[in-house]
């Protein structure tokens, strides 16, 4: 595996000892997989604008009020070759990647393209870790059993983590088909928090971090934002969290659950703003000090 120096690493470390995979405790992977994007493409480039956006966020978390790369290095891959590979071949080699950094020990941040990827995250982290809760922030469920006659599309992707007889806990869904909305109201294993309900219950937070298992992977859709503050997206929906209630959501989650990793999907860049990345980047980095600050 080869980790990127600081010209092309996250957050722009200059100290080897920061970002070495040896002493890393985090390794930032890169998936940057397009194949069935339905809208706006380009999230392909969006794993690499995320870095190269990082260089910008300070490495001192004024929230947490430490430098939290000092305490927990990061390491920074080069990103996952899919030349050739598509579908279940794209999947399994996410997944093999993937194992490979969680049995070195270390904790996988993924930035992927499409959110595909994320059913390959999820394989290797189920293989790991049992009584497994997958935590969705989201515009749309996903749950589509397949989408244009293929069930590796983008809004498959929850249906095969169901697949797996995952526990799953979706935030901010306000985009779905009536098959889903019907698949969730019957799952007992489903937990939907719909964004126009989220803003009329002030628990909302506390709810759905009951509704999860001991220990929690996250995927985050970049389109799971509002518009407003995360317009580089391939399919923007009204009515999206904002960024004080979705730390609110990962700080609880990281402090009464196992947070074992997490992704970021499905930023597509858009020429003449860098709102979108740096906003991403930063909050990948925020997550890490929860991570480290609520260690279980």
């Amino acid at each position: 595996m080869k980790v990127l120096g600081t010209e092309h690493n996250f957050l722009g470390l200059e100290e080897e000892k920061l970002y070495s995979f040896e002493n890393a405790k985090y390794i930032i992977q890169s998936a940057p997989y397009e194949h069935t994007s339905s809208y706006l493409e380009g999230s392909a480039k969006g794993p690499a604008a995320i870095i190269e956006a990082s260089k910008y966020v300070e490495f001192y978390d004024e929230e947490l009020g430490v430098e939290t790369v000092r305490t927990a290095p990061i390491a920074t891959l080069e990103a996952i070759d899919f030349t050739g590979k598509y579908d279940k071949d794209a999947v399994d080699l996410i997944a093999s990647e993937t194992e490979k950094i969680l049995d070195a020990g270390k904790i996988a941040v993924s930035f992927g393209a499409e959110h595909t990827v994320t059913y390959g995250f999820v394989q290797a982290y189920a293989k790991k870790y049992d009584n497994l809760t997958v935590l969705q922030i989201d515009a749309h469920s996903d749950l589509r059993e397949s989408y244009h006659d293929n069930i590796y599309s983008h809004a498959s992707v929850m249906a095969r983590v169901k697949d797996m007889g995952i526990n799953l806990c979706q935030a901010g869904i306000r985009a779905q088909c009536i098959e889903e909305a019907e698949e969730i109201k019957r799952n007992p294993k489903i937990h939907t928090y719909y964004a126009h309900q989220i803003r009329q219950n002030p628990n909302w937070v506390k709810d759905i971090v009951n509704d999860m298992t001991e220990n929690v992977y996250i995927t985050i859709d970049a389109d799971g934002f509002d518009p407003s503050i995360m317009p580089a997206v391939g399919t923007a929906e009204p009515n999206g969290l904002f960024w004080n209630e979705t730390l609110d959501l990962l700080r609880e989650t990281c402090k009464n659950k196992n947070v074992v990793g997490f992704d970021i999907v499905e930023c597509a860049p858009m020429e003449g703003t860098i709102l979108s990345e740096y906003t991403l980047a930063k909050l990948a980095y925020r997550i890490i000090g929860y991570m480290e600050t609520f260690k279980k």
